[in-house]
């Protein structure tokens, strides 16, 4: 068995703070996107965004330049914690079922990255809740992040600091689940035909795959998670009563495409999350040797 190496969680956590900072504003849209048009939510009721370059433009000029990183804070605290987690499990595991690299295979590698997905998922949860509140209200929602953190705290409790915790693991055992092995197993298939190196150009055709996959896969749960996330309590009780709840009443009152609200700045935000991120990775990876 191959000894603990810390150095996937360092440089999981540095490269995902760099792709997040990086493609942000797109992860924004897509939240305003994704919460707007909700039928039994009279605060989110209005379509006011045709499209995700409609949202940037509208939400630059009608809240500020500042407003494109509302909810910035929590979103690097929560890659500095998700993504230092999940890239140091999925390592820390395939090196546990597999000690080469080149023995791994898909069976192990999704097995993995699940694993990987739902531990770090539910640990930081705190944060991506955080970081939606903030995303979603802009500046109506006032305050900074430790200002709003024990808001939350005070009116909700800590079951507020988790709600959507159930749809996040899921959203993350999928995304991470095909992510990862898809990233892994493209690059080893590149360089083991001799059609690409190790290179840089590697790197980017297997992390905009990997993207591409992760948001077609995603992009419904990504939907419920946001709402059940920003919702708060409606006179004593919540829109939705589950993943499920929010699931059937997206289907029935707006439509099946309403689960993939959201998707291009979904999938333009993965896919150049992905290659920030594995280009960032690759690169930390070849310092260190």
């Amino acid at each position: 068995m191959a000894t603990f190496d810390w150095k996937p969680f360092l440089f999981g956590g540095l490269a995902s703070m760099t792709a997040e900072f990086g493609t942000f504003p797109i992860d924004l849209t897509k939240t305003r996107l994704q919460v707007q048009g909700q039928t039994i939510d009279t605060q989110h009721s209005m379509l006011r965004y045709r499209g995700m370059f409609h949202a940037l433009y509208r939400i630059g000029q009608e809240e500020g330049f500042r407003a494109l990183y509302s909810g910035g804070g929590p979103a690097l605290l929560r890659q500095a914690s998700y993504g230092t987690i999940k890239f140091g499990v999925y390592n820390t595991l395939k090196r546990y079922f597999v000690e080469r690299p080149e023995d791994e295979t898909l069976t192990v590698n999704v097995l993995c990255a699940v694993i990987a997905g739902v531990v770090s998922s539910s640990i930081a949860n705190p944060t991506d809740v955080l970081k939606i509140r903030m995303q979603a209200q802009g500046k109506k929602l006032p305050g900074g992040m430790l200002h709003n953190f024990v808001d939350i705290y005070q009116k909700e409790g800590t079951r507020g600091l988790w709600r959507g915790v159930v749809p996040t693991a899921q959203r993350a055992a999928v995304v991470v689940g095909v992510e990862l092995p898809v990233y892994d197993m493209i690059k080893k298939h590149l360089i083991a035909s001799e059609l690409m190196g190790d290179t840089v150009s590697t790197h980017f055709v297997a992390s905009f795959s990997c993207g591409l996959a992760g948001a077609i896969a995603s992009n419904p749960i990504d939907v419920v998670r946001t709402r059940m996330m920003n919702q708060r309590v409606i006179q004593g009780s919540f829109l939705y009563k589950s993943t499920l709840h929010c699931f059937l009443q997206t289907w029935r009152t707006e439509g099946s495409l309403a689960l993939y609200k959201g998707f291009w700045p979904n999938w333009l935000r993965l896919g150049p999350w992905n290659i920030i991120f594995f280009i960032t990775f690759e690169q930390l990876k070849r310092l260190a040797i």
